[in-house]
């Protein structure tokens, strides 16, 4: 079976701090009424479902402007900042 790489893509993300729902609200395109209180977790719509992000992990917007969450030890193993570049 032959192998394949994976395309290289910038995308953008924000990081969950329990404090940032506004944050996460505006990086996704939600309507969001909160005043961004403290919590633990947030559940985001992706295209396989509802999936919740807790404090720590990166919630990210995919090439087709869908949110998913990722842990932090997985987030950086993955990705790294680009430097100059306009999102």
């Amino acid at each position: 079976m032959p192998p394949y790489r994976k395309k290289p893509v910038v995308v953008e993300a924000v990081q969950f701090t329990g404090t940032n729902t506004v944050e996460i609200a505006e990086l996704l395109g939600w309507t969001y009424s909160g005043d961004g209180d403290h919590s633990d977790s947030v559940v985001i719509e992706t295209l396989e479902g509802d999936m919740t992000a807790n404090v720590g992990d990166w919630v990210i917007k995919g090439v087709a402007d869908e949110g998913y969450p990722c842990r932090d030890d997985i987030f950086r193993l993955t990705y790294e900042p680009v430097e100059g570049e306009e999102l």
